[in-house]
């Protein structure tokens, strides 16, 4: 369940971006102050996206930016944004993107268990919709929650 690894300090709500690059930054910092990853991660997710292009737009409205575990990931985790205005990644079939879920893994086994449980959520084509009904940390968690 996805909503293990999210507790209040990696979610923000209605954060306000001019692009896709500063919502991978401000979802990434979140995963910095809690420890779970070292800033070069950061930038790593960034880079991710310039030389591979959006494909981290996996569904219509969601980002999932990730990096590489020797990209200075110290803990398996999960951040969360929501965006007050949606911002386009690149993806002509899923943008504009209103949720950026960021990931880190220390190695492939946790990595393929994250996305498993975030595959879940993914899988409800209301999601988005729902995640944006939701007026504060709580009711982010308590959405997740409701996924198993």
């Amino acid at each position: 369940m996805i909503s293990k690894f999210l507790d209040e300090d990696v979610i923000e709500l209605d954060v306000n971006v001019e692009n896709w690059e500063e919502a991978v930054k401000k979802a990434g910092e979140l995963l910095v102050k809690k420890g779970l990853v070292q800033k070069e991660y950061v930038q790593a997710m960034i880079n991710t996206v310039k030389e591979m292009g959006a494909y981290i737009v996996i569904s219509e409205g969601i980002a999932m930016p990730h990096g590489r575990p020797e990209d200075g990931v110290n803990a398996v985790g999960v951040s969360l944004i929501t965006l007050k205005t949606p911002v386009e990644f690149g993806n002509k079939e899923y943008d504009p993107v209103k949720v950026v879920i960021c990931l880190c893994a220390k190695n492939h086994e946790s990595h393929i268990e994250l996305l498993k449980n975030l595959m879940v959520v993914l899988e409800d084509d209301e999601f988005v919709k729902k995640i944006d009904l939701c007026k504060s940390k709580k009711d982010i968690i308590d959405l997740l929650e409701r996924y198993k």
